[in-house]
């Protein structure tokens, strides 16, 4: 399946309608993760440049070539990141989303000498899922501290994932709420089920991968 411009459309619509009084405009970052470089390309000649992969070497292999010929793209990784992938990861993604812990924190400080314009989101583990990761809510905040005060690193806002069987409004308050106690105004919150009810709570980043690029 090619990039559907309809929905793509339907969202910015959606964007302007409901969150014109935003101090940061939302924006679509387009999850391509398992799509060809076909479907993103037709993406791209229709001026998306927002994009989000979940692995560095998918991400290697279809973005190297792309973000040379097309400067302004904007790669977000948005899955799990190894510490051993850190400088490759580095090389290729401009904001990290999933920063969850202190070694993979400290491993970003010891390569970003030369990286000074990467950007990061924490992830917070809101619903306490063993299976995913993510800091703690009750954690959140000494996290937060401890990248910006003493790793130096350009902590822009907090990200989540809400349990896939719990009511995302839930955790896309408690989200809102963490970010608003640290001062951090970015928030990474809603996909394709429940962008809508993100961005109506604040959302300045929704992550649509199915009604984009379809099933995989």
């Amino acid at each position: 399946m090619s990039f559907n411009f309809q929905q793509y459309n339907q969202i910015l619509s959606f964007i302007d309608k409901n969150c014109r009084n935003s101090m940061n405009k939302p924006e679509i970052v387009a999850i391509s993760k398992n799509h060809p470089i076909s479907s993103i390309k037709k993406a791209i000649d229709g001026g998306v440049r927002i994009f989000g992969e979940n692995r560095v070497q998918e991400a290697l292999s279809k973005f190297s070539v792309l973000k040379k010929q097309h400067s302004e793209i904007k790669l977000h990784l948005t899955g799990p990141l190894q510490t051993n992938k850190v400088k490759s990861a580095l090389s290729i993604f401009d904001t990290f989303q999933t920063l969850d812990r202190e070694k993979l924190a400290i491993e970003f400080n010891k390569h970003l000498k030369t990286n000074t314009n990467k950007k990061f989101f924490i992830q917070v583990n809101t619903g306490m899922e063993k299976q995913k990761t993510g800091v703690s809510s009750s954690s959140s905040s000494e996290f937060i501290d401890f990248c910006r005060q003493d790793l130096h690193l350009s902590i822009i806002g907090l990200m989540c994932i809400p349990p896939i069987n719990d009511d995302p409004v839930r955790h896309f308050t408690k989200l809102k709420n963490l970010a608003e106690k640290k001062g951090l105004q970015l928030l990474s919150m809603g996909m394709s089920a429940d962008y809508k009810k993100a961005l109506m709570l604040g959302a300045t980043h929704v992550r649509i991968g199915t009604l984009l690029f379809g099933n995989r």
